[in-house]
């Protein structure tokens, strides 16, 4: 197990004293449980390959086929 030190306004500190004091529990096991509830989510990478997969998934059926010509690009260019 890791210690950590976390600074805090006096105002926050406050705060958070008083929910604990509230919940019968030390401040520090009120940080620890935060931070684990962080831990717990989606990381970054995991939320853009879901992304992906669900962009993927969206596109349906695509052909090298389905492109235009040059010339219709120009055409409808102009």
């Amino acid at each position: 197990m890791k210690n950590i030190t976390v600074t805090v306004d006096d105002e926050t500190y406050r705060r958070v004293r008083l929910k604990a004091a509230m919940e019968d529990t030390p401040v520090s096991a009120l940080v620890r449980n935060f931070l684990t509830e962080i831990a717990k989510g989606e990381s970054n990478a995991d939320r853009l390959k879901r992304d992906e997969t669900r962009l993927r998934d969206s596109i349906g059926a695509f052909r090298a086929g389905d492109r235009l010509d040059r010339d219709a690009i120009h055409a409808r260019n102009a």
